[in-house]
């Protein structure tokens, strides 16, 4: 057996059995949440803005006196504070609607199984190798802190993840109007890829650009319509408090640099060159704008928790699939288990390692390609052969 495959399948023993215990601890982590208070996660203001869309008007979700209302109601015992509040696009509350008509705690099941499917989809479609390595990228996904945190919440990132993973498969597969349509899941929670319809047209996909303002533009064509111009106003006021919250910039370039126009100016420079790098790895695979894309993303966005970090998981799956050099595998390793660390040594490791990974994208992205190897010439046989004279 040939070295290289030795360790790999060292690596693959030894990864196995921790991937699994991690997934294992957490899946236990979440259950005993649940236990602790089953009403201590998002997805209880999805069904409290349904509850209120169905029964006050869609214009009336953000009005903060209906939630405290509907959350007593459900007898949730939350009270409005700064991070407890439905601040979500409207289309979350219309795909909590079917749940309304459910009590809590299935509904509750419910989505968390819906969220667990999206999440084994994205595995599917994105996860890197192949046999027992992509179950053990799996067990990782599940025991990986964002992850489980996005779970726990009943967080919707991770239906935006199954519809960047799908984008990115159906490009793949040469359907490139349907890849822009599934980015119409950017719309349940935008920050997480906002970038990636602009780095489609920046690789010149365009068809696929056009999918996605399709999509895109019709959900917020009808959320602007169902909101008004009341509904409107209250969901811009609810977004302005959310971006004065210093939690929200924890894990932003904002907990470096501080809230002022300087960050602001940063985070579009980081957008702006993140497209660049779209367009300058465009021929290397589809793969590397989607990176691009989610990597610098995440620098470039004003609001980040911890959850939503599960998007690097997916740009870390897609680097692998295009580049499987040790140093893409090494530095993939090491952000997680610097974004898994988060909660002991604070936000500044995470946010340097994005830096870290924009700046070897950078590197990678005007990096010379070397030319083709020419091909051999070939000896010209003549169907005939010849007799010596």
């Amino acid at each position: 057996m040939p070295a290289s495959s030795r360790w790999r399948h060292l690596g693959v023993a030894a990864a196995a059995p921790a991937a699994a215990l991690f997934a294992v601890f957490d899946l236990y982590q979440w259950g005993l949440a649940y236990a602790g208070d089953r009403f201590h996660n998002d997805f209880t203001f999805y069904v409290a803005a349904a509850k209120i869309g169905l029964g006050h008007g869609w214009p009336s979700i953000y009005d903060l006196t209906l939630q405290q209302a509907q959350l007593d109601a459900m007898g949730s015992r939350i009270t409005i504070a700064e991070l407890a509040r439905y601040i979500s696009p409207p289309p979350v509350a219309w795909i909590a609607v079917p749940f309304t008509t459910l009590p809590y705690e299935p509904a509750y099941w419910i989505w968390s199984g819906l969220l667990v499917a999206a999440l084994a989809g994205t595995w599917w479609l994105a996860a890197p190798g192949h046999g027992p390595s992509r179950l053990i990228l799996l067990a990782a996904a599940i025991g990986w802190l964002p992850v489980i945190y996005a779970l726990q919440l009943g967080q919707p990132g991770l239906c935006v993840a199954l519809g960047v993973a799908a984008s990115y498969g159906l490009l793949k597969w040469n359907r490139p109007l349907w890849a822009g349509i599934a980015l119409g899941a950017l719309a349940l929670k935008p920050q997480l890829a906002f970038l990636v319809p602009l780095a489609l047209l920046f690789a010149r996909h365009d068809r696929a650009f056009a999918g996605s303002l399709l999509s895109l533009g019709l959900l917020a064509a009808l959320s602007a319509i169902a909101l008004g111009t009341a509904g409107l106003s209250d969901y811009m006021a609810r977004l302005s408090f959310a971006a004065a919250v210093p939690v929200n910039r924890e894990l932003t370039l904002a907990y470096l640099l501080g809230a002022g126009p300087s960050t602001r100016v940063a985070q579009v420079a980081i957008g702006l060159w993140s497209l660049v790098l779209a367009y300058r790895t465009r021929g290397r695979g589809v793969e590397w704008l989607y990176v691009c894309a989610l990597a610098g993303g995440m620098l470039a966005t004003p609001y980040v928790h911890l959850d939503d970090l599960a998007m690097l998981g997916l740009a870390a799956w897609m680097l692998l699939r295009a580049d499987r050099s040790p140093l893409a595998w090494g530095y993939a390793l090491l952000a997680a288990l610097v974004i898994e660390g988060e909660p002991l040594w604070g936000p500044v490791p995470v946010v340097l390692v994005e830096l870290g990974a924009l700046a070897l994208l950078s590197i990678a992205a005007f990096r010379t390609q070397p030319a083709p190897a020419a091909p051999r010439p070939q000896p010209v046989h003549s169907p005939h052969p010849t007799t010596p004279r």
